[in-house]
């Protein structure tokens, strides 16, 4: 059984053809048939069946009182935090830290009767793009184990794929959705930025991180999107104004006028079966899309990971060992030695990485020189992309630029797999919604991606958009 939408999910309990139960044990079979993909950190199997058979006693008992997500098995990234759970961000730094409490989404999602599956595997603190740098071993593609899934909610990603959940909530810094989206063929859905609370989420860029879910249909997100957006006293980075409730419209795509970044899409790191696959979209669906130049495209890259990089130097600095984290063994003579012993063992190279470079841009005769430039050139971004929305209602771009590397490949070159990156960070850098669509690649089973990106707030039209192409059905 293959269970790709909730509407059908709830439609087929509503006629008693199947159980909650029977469901959450169609995915953990599929789970343990594809163990080899990793993308699960932990299975709470036996909590998701206890829960399911629960929910099938309230249903048989008082269908009304059910909650809007009755039905949905979900998996969550392990940087979400869950009540009397483990949760690492793929660190061994966090290894062995159980959650005091859960992440207002995870909260959200089981009031409305939701089942936590598992915890999926990601790039360890979010820092990458293939999902290789995880405490836990890599992620491997759901079409092809000898490529990456991508990062950094590779799991997450590959879980959809596989049919091991209906849904996946993951986060997205720079693309760490939509590009594993690609990677392995499904959609992957990034909303507005202050949307949904990152209470319980471990941050990264707190300005850049957004809480998103990857599913195989558009309906299906936009009922969660519904469940885990709207205020929070929590976080104080939500929107001020009340989010509505998205609805997905029926409309003519052809009266739309949309845009693409010409120095993107003519950019030489993209890859010629993408750049067929995505010129063949446009045409197949009859959009009406104008190339606009980009003058800024150059600094896409630099600004966001100057300060991505910044960001995470000063939230990963509560992780000492002391508090909580990873404390080392090591026979020490003063408190700063602990620290340095702890934080050396505890974080990998990827993030280690990132802890310099972020420790650099802002310290004393940098800070001018690369922090405060880069905000400048996010403004810029910010500004031009606003302004292009004036005129245009959507833009399109490729999700990446090219299909799923070699497990391995990245490590090779890490230059190459930041600027791989390009795609889609303008998202982030202007807070603005974005989703992947999944792409036919006619040269290789490996899939491929588009994606949409409309105006701050415009969730519910950027859905559905893509729930009248004739390809997103095909996820």
């Amino acid at each position: 059984m293959i269970f790709k939408s909730l509407s059908k999910i709830q439609s087929d309990l509503n006629h008693n053809e199947t159980t909650i139960l029977e469901l959450v044990e169609t995915y953990l079979s599929n789970i343990n048939k594809h163990e080899t993909n990793n993308a699960f950190v932990e299975v709470f199997a036996e909590e998701a069946k206890q829960r399911a058979e629960h929910l099938d006693g309230k249903f048989k008992n008082n269908p009304d009182a059910m909650g809007p997500l009755f039905g949905a098995v979900i998996s969550i990234k392990d940087n979400l935090c869950y009540e009397n759970h483990q949760v690492s961000a793929g660190s061994k730094m966090l290894a062995n830290f159980t959650s005091p409490y859960s992440a207002t989404v995870v909260q959200r999602l089981i009031d409305a009767d939701a089942i936590i599956i598992g915890r999926t595997n990601c790039d360890e603190f979010s820092m990458g793009s293939t999902s290789e740098t995880s405490f836990y071993g890599p992620v491997k593609n759901a079409v092809n184990v000898e490529h990456v899934a991508g990062g950094s909610s590779g799991g997450a990603a590959v879980s959809i794929k596989l049919n091991q959940c209906l849904a996946a909530i993951g986060s997205d810094t720079g693309g760490s959705i939509r590009q594993p989206a690609s990677f392995n063929g499904v959609l992957g859905f990034k909303p507005t930025y202050g949307i949904v609370s990152r209470w319980g989420l471990i941050a990264y860029g707190s300005s850049l991180d957004a809480i998103g879910v990857l599913s195989h249909d558009v309906s299906t997100i936009s009922d969660i999107i519904n469940v885990i957006s709207g205020q929070d006293q929590y976080d104080s980075t939500m929107l001020q104004e009340p989010v509505p409730q998205l609805k997905l419209e029926q409309f003519d795509l052809s009266h739309f006028k949309i845009a693409t970044l010409t120095e993107l899409v003519q950019h030489q790191k993209l890859d010629s079966s993408v750049k067929n696959s995505f010129d063949l979209f446009i045409k197949n669906e009859g959009l009406n899309v104008e190339e606009i130049s980009f003058p800024l495209t150059e600094y896409l890259v630099p600004a966001y990971y100057i300060l991505c990089c910044a960001e995470a130097s000063s939230n990963l600095s509560r992780f000492d060992g002391i508090r909580y984290g990873h404390k080392s063994s090591e026979d020490v003579e003063n408190f700063n030695q602990q620290i340095k012993n702890s934080r050396t063992e505890g974080f990998g190279l990827e993030v280690k990485k990132r802890i310099i470079l972020g420790n650099y841009v802002l310290s004393e005769g940098y800070y001018d020189a690369y922090f405060k430039k880069a905000q400048q050139v996010r403004s810029l971004i910010k500004t031009f992309i606003d302004d292009l929305f004036d005129k245009y209602d959507f833009i399109i771009l490729p999700t990446t630029t090219s299909e799923a590397w070699l497990l391995g490949e990245s490590t090779k070159d890490p230059i190459e797999m930041y600027l791989a990156d390009m795609y889609t960070v303008l998202a982030n850098l202007c807070g603005i919604p974005a989703i992947n669509i999944p792409l036919t690649n006619k040269n290789s089973i490996l899939p491929l991606g588009i994606q949409i990106l409309a105006k701050s707030g415009n969730d519910g039209r950027i859905l559905s958009f893509v729930s009248n192409l004739s390809n997103a059905s095909k996820a």
